[in-house]
Parts: C-alpha cells; structure tokens; sequence
C-alpha cells in the first residue's frame, strides 16, 4: 500500500513570501517501536578496514584539470539506438514493498542507481536561535529556474526526525551550499550524528559567511550558495513501526552568492575548474568530474533535411495531417 501523503495549508510571512504552517502532528511511536526500529535501520554500516583499503589506493591528484573529449560515439544516426545494448540480459523485476524486503535494501539500490546526486549542503537555525545547524544531504534538486526552486528530501528514521527538517518547518529558511573537492571532508564531518544543539559549524571547522533574506549564515568555503525560503511541506508516513514521518521540502531562492573569480561578468555561469563538485554514489563512495563531453540540443527543422529517416517520419506523419508542413513538426525538445 502506497504511504499517506499529509499536506499542509500556507500562511504569508514577512516579505510575503510563503512558507508552511505546520501542524503539531507527529508520529504516535511507541518507545519501544523506535527501539525495534532502530535496530532494522542499517543505512549506515560501519566501514570495515577502511583505513587499510585506504592505504592501498593512489593519492588524490589535486593538480588533475578536467578534460573535455568527443562525445562517446561522434558516428551515431537517429534511430541508430545503442549498438552495445546486450538484449540477451534480463531485468530484474523488484516490488519495494514486499513483505520479507527490508528497507535498507531500497534505500542501497536506488543510491546506487540514481547516480550521482548533488550533495545539498543545508545551513539552518532553530527556531529559537539558539542552535545552528550544518549537514549535507543528497536527496537534493534545483527543479526550476523561474522562479528558481529546489526540493529536499528527508527519509524517515527511528524516534525523531532530522535537525534540519525541524529547523525548516520551525523558521522556514536555510541556505544552500555547493560541495567541492576541497571541502569535502569537512562536509562529510558534518553529517556526524552529534546531539541536538551541538554545531557542526565546530564540529567541520567551516566558516560562516553573511546572508541577507535569511537568518542562517552561508559557508564561506562554498563557492556557490543559495538563500532560500520554505513554499511547501508534504510528509509521508513510513510503513515501518517507530520511524518518524519522511518529507520533502520546496524552497524558493533569495539570494545567490557566488565566488567572485568562479564566474562571468553578468554572473550567467560558473566555472567547472573553480567549482570542482562532488557528486554521491552508492554506499560510502563519492565521485569527482574529470572529464566532459558537449552535445548540442538538436532542431527538428535544421535536422529533417539532413536526414532520411526524420524525413520519412515527418511524411508519414503528414500523410495523416493534410495541411501540415513536414519541416514545422517540432515541439518544444527535452525539458
């Protein structure tokens, strides 16, 4: 059975902009239905002889610059598909919610297989200012461009729910940060689990930079970060005993600051060099961007001429539509 879907009304705040008044409601967990279900939540494992695995491994090439190479096959025609596809491999058919699945399982396929994901490094504060709050998160997406909005995703866990989904429904503001290679153990440090209350601002040893739209500082290290306010909340009950409610969180941007020699003079683009991002894969492995390829976004009218089988299937389209032109039949491409 699918999860509940809770949805929250809206209020306008100062600036009028909206942000979520949210319910008191919270999981009716039971102390000892946490205590079980912490004991079946293994998303995290410990990482066992890392530190041999690790000495084992070439050093980290700080001075490595991002190279740019043909796209992976320069001689692919429309409807050529994949020539490398092996059809003779068959899928795997998975129900998520099968009874004798566990959770864990779900959460380590679709971290493996949704690759990679933007870290969204969130900065908040509590709602009674007194506790600042540092922690990445991968369940991250900017998702429009005007007006600029973003979502996070935050997973059920065992007892309560994460400081900085607290924090967002308490004050409806944070800041987003981009990740680098340079700052990468910092950010990993803050994803410790230290009690509410204790900063990982201290903990990460990052610096806090000035913000203007909202009350959380921006990481000073980061090169590009995001002031952002609370729009909606929905929350998801867990089909699992003693989790606290999952949600998703849209935000729509302030403010952008971005490092002044990371970018052009009307601020349009950032440069891959200066950014250096981090991406997350499965397990504990993240991923680094040495090489890039450019492929241009195709136009219908520039390439039916150009090509038999666009042709033939802009004529057979407008053997069934009379008064079409063949060449007028694009819409609007990819989104």
């Amino acid at each position: 059975m699918a999860p509940t879907i809770f949805r929250f009304s809206r209020q306008l705040i100062r600036r009028r902009l909206p942000v979520v008044k949210i319910s008191k409601m919270r999981s009716m967990a039971t102390a000892a239905s946490v205590k079980e279900a912490e004991s079946r939540y293994k998303i995290i494992d410990k990482a066992v002889d890392f530190e041999k695995a690790q000495a084992t491994r070439p050093e980290f090439d700080h001075s490595r610059t991002i190279e740019v190479t043909k796209h992976p096959n320069p001689e692919w025609t429309y409807g050529q598909g994949v020539e490398t596809h092996d059809a003779s491999i068959q899928h795997r058919e998975i129900d998520p919610y099968a009874s004798n699945r566990p959770m864990v399982n779900n959460y380590r396929l679709l971290v493996a297989g949704i690759a990679p994901r933007p870290v969204g490094f969130v900065s908040t504060i509590s709602g009674d200012g007194k506790s600042k709050n540092l922690s990445p998160f991968s369940y991250f997406q900017v998702i429009d461009h005007d007006p600029p909005m973003f979502i996070i995703g935050f997973s059920s866990r065992p007892g309560r729910e994460k400081d900085t989904y607290r924090n967002l429904k308490d004050t409806g503001e944070c800041v987003i940060n981009s990740v680098s290679e340079n700052m990468i153990e910092a950010v990993n440090a803050s994803s410790i689990d230290a009690p509410y209350g204790v900063s990982e601002w201290d903990v990460s040893g990052l610096h806090e930079a000035g913000t203007t739209t909202v009350k959380p500082s921006r990481v000073q290290e980061s090169v590009f970060s995001i002031e952002a306010k609370v729009v909606d909340i929905k929350e998801f009950a867990s089909p699992s005993e003693g989790m606290s409610l999952a949600g998703l969180v849209l935000l729509k941007a302030t403010r952008f600051w971005v490092r002044e020699d990371a970018t052009n003079s009307d601020a349009s683009h950032i440069d891959l060099e200066k950014l250096r991002p981090v991406g997350q894969l499965g397990g504990i492995s993240y991923s680094r961007i040495v090489s890039t390829f450019e492929l241009p976004r195709r136009r219908w009218e520039d390439e039916y001429p150009k090509s038999e089988l666009l042709a033939s299937l802009a004529s057979r389209k407008s053997n069934n539509s009379v008064d079409e032109d063949p060449t007028k039949l694009s819409g609007q491409g990819a989104g």
